[in-house]
């Protein structure tokens, strides 16, 4: 039997280990504790407000609101292109949302039929969850309040509103403004603009053609921000104002265009087709840049079903084709102004003469006049448009020459405008021969009459002539036409900032003096008087082509069916004796330049004329004074009054009491 000492050693050895474990259990406990305990500290002293912030993301969203598109103007501030409020119906999909029969249900209370209802399924259900899709635009009142008053039985339903582009001007800036539309899976990008989240969203809209779509970025101003309490499954509960992050409004830019001026344009068009552009001869600014016929750049905004986009295609008349920018066409014998220049600058002596008996038989062929002019001089020629003339005139002076000379007036040459769509046309030489026809590369001689009267290979767009036409009048610069004045307000450089022009001016005035008497005494003399007393115009009417010399029926191919009948040109500047106004108009199929370019030529070149206040000084002049009788009594350097015609006295034949 073991004694009680040995006994009690090894129990209190046992507690003694006890013991010192408790103590460094403890100890760690202790350590775990304070530890826990600072930690907890920490986060409830020093860092408190960064997850009270981390909390309130998790309780508040931003909603993205996309921010006013920037204004469009034109030279006078008139408004082009604006935005307007909207009433909009949207609805966004989460893991909750039946899509049919959500559609179903707002189909009691706005208009949505069965295929609309099919086509919105798609676009929802390939929509980012949570992301908005557009169901509706511009609901009427009655139908934005149904919806709302029923918000609550609507889950994912919303209706708010937005703003929508709008073009008060209607069809007459259609080609030059474009239109914006809902942003396609084609216009999305990984980097750079279009990677924007903004594009996402229901209420944006992209450019799509002309001004609209060139400078989209400027336009689009920066994306804003709605700050909105949401459920723990993401559905708005109430929004905060306070948190809202203003939008910033995009870039207003102006137009050197003229409403006043475009607008007339477009109404003595009416159905014809063709186009219309004007300058300023002295900074270069386009004034007026119509084609014709128009559309009416609202209904694109909407949203054009397929039956209206495809009578717009495919009308012969081509109205969504811009004529004035993209169609290129043969000058006719406006080209006779580059051809007599080209001659003038190698040596032609102007007092050339040759008779025209309306046929001229050359290089084994007869080759036609529209009449029998006679014998003529240069300047009798481009006034009576003689074509005998001019294929001779271009012999003499070869094609190089004169496509050296046309070049210099800014012919085949594309313009920086800002807006994308110009065709180069066609300028054509010997080298250009060479290029396009390998097989037969040498020029002949019989190519070159054709060239002389602006036939032939030679096509060219009306904004070219107008350039070509303003270069005439100015008779210095080598101007550029100039679309876009300013951006934010900040000016672009002028079209007269692009160097002079080598041209000897004795021969420019020859030119001039030429274009004056085709509206005094030569094609256009009958129809091309401005009715504005002493300020008269310079032109020059062209008749082309389009298929033979006896393509349309009739004189100068005016008759037949329409797709046969010429092209009719007009180029002109005015006033005469001070260029201020440049133009070009075309009559697509209009037959003759005389009878149907110039008269609307006229009508266009009066509203800009009118507009400036230095020639409607001139057109309206006060009275002089009739001199007084040498026995006339003044008083206070004034002729006393007339004695008063009794009451009884009869009144003056034609006149009224």
């Amino acid at each position: 039997m073991a004694e009680p000492s040995i006994f009690f050693s090894e129990v209190n050895e046992r507690q003694g280990v006890f013991h010192r474990r408790s103590i460094l259990l403890g100890g760690l406990a202790g350590l775990g504790l304070a530890a826990l305990g600072g930690r907890l500290a920490h986060l409830q002293l020093v860092e408190a407000q960064r997850y009270q912030k981390l909390s309130a993301n998790n309780q508040f969203n931003y909603k993205l609101v996309p921010p006013p598109r920037g204004l469009i103007i034109d030279r006078n501030g008139v408004v082009l292109a604006s935005n307007r409020p909207n009433f909009r119906l949207l609805v966004t999909r989460d893991k909750t949302t039946d899509t049919e029969a959500t559609l179903k249900t707002l189909a009691s209370y706005v208009p949505l039929d069965d295929e609309r209802q099919k086509r919105l399924i798609r676009e929802i259900d390939r929509a980012p969850r949570r992301v908005p899709v557009s169901i509706m635009d511009d609901m009427s009142w009655e139908e934005f309040s149904a919806i709302n008053i029923r918000a609550p039985e609507l889950p994912g339903v919303t209706a708010d509103m937005g703003e929508v582009r709008v073009y008060p001007q209607g069809g007459a800036f259609a080609h030059v403004i474009g239109y914006v539309a809902k942003v396609n899976k084609e216009d999305l990008t990984k980097t750079g603009p279009n990677s924007d989240p903004i594009l996402l969203h229901p209420g944006f809209r992209i450019g799509r053609q002309g001004v609209e779509k060139a400078f989209d970025l400027q336009l689009r101003g920066k994306a804003g921000a709605k700050k909105v309490e949401v459920d723990a499954n993401g559905r708005e509960v109430r929004n905060d104002p306070a948190g809202d992050i203003p939008a910033t409004v995009g870039k207003t830019i102006q137009l050197t265009l003229d409403s006043d001026i475009q607008t007339r344009a477009m109404e003595v068009f009416g159905e014809e087709s063709g186009a219309a552009v004007m300058m300023d001869c002295r900074t270069g600014d386009i004034l007026c840049l119509f084609s014709a016929p128009s559309f009416d750049a609202n209904r694109f905004v909407k949203g054009l079903t397929g039956a209206e986009y495809k009578a717009l295609a495919e009308y012969e008349r081509k109205p969504l084709f811009n004529k004035a920018l993209t169609a290129t066409y043969p000058p006719g014998s406006t080209f006779k102004t580059m051809v007599a220049l080209a001659a003038l600058e190698n040596g032609y002596d102007p007092a050339t003469v040759h008779v025209c008996n309306k046929a001229w038989p050359w290089g084994g062929r007869v080759w036609h006049c529209d009449e029998a002019h006679g014998a003529q001089d240069l300047k009798g020629a481009i006034a009576t448009s003689c074509d005998i003339y001019f294929y001779q005139c271009a012999l003499a002076v070869g094609p190089d020459k004169i496509a050296e000379t046309a070049r210099k007036f800014g012919l085949g040459e594309i313009f920086d405008i800002g807006i994308p769509g110009q065709k180069a046309g066609l300028v054509p030489d010997r080298a250009y021969k060479r290029r396009t026809f390998p097989k037969d590369p040498v020029w002949h001689p019989g190519e070159t009459p054709s060239m002389g009267i602006g036939q032939g290979y030679t096509h060219l767009n009306p904004l070219q002539l107008c350039v070509m036409t303003a270069r005439i009048a100015n008779a210095r610069k080598a101007l550029h036409p100039r679309l876009v004045e300013s951006i934010g307000g900040v000016e672009r450089p002028r079209g007269s900032a692009f160097g002079d022009l080598p041209v000897n001016l004795d021969h420019l005035q020859f030119v001039r003096e030429a274009m004056a008497a085709v509206t005094t005494s030569g094609t256009a003399a009958r129809v091309a008087d401005l009715g504005l007393g002493p300020i008269k115009m310079a032109g020059k009417t062209g008749t082309a082509q389009t298929y033979s010399y006896g393509g349309g029926r009739g004189a100068h191919g005016a008759v037949g069916e329409w797709k046969l009948r010429d092209h009719a040109w007009f180029v002109a500047f005015a006033p005469y004796d001070d260029p201020r106004y440049a133009m070009s108009v075309l009559v697509e199929h209009g037959g003759f330049g005389a009878s149907a370019a110039a008269p609307r030529a006229r009508e266009i070149m009066r509203v800009a004329l009118l507009k400036d206040p230095e020639v409607r000084a001139r057109i309206v002049k006060p009275l002089p004074m009739p001199e007084l009788p040498a026995d006339a009594k003044m008083e206070g350097g004034l002729p006393e009054a007339p004695t008063p015609i009794p009451d009884d006295h009869p009144a003056a034949p034609g006149t009224s009491t």
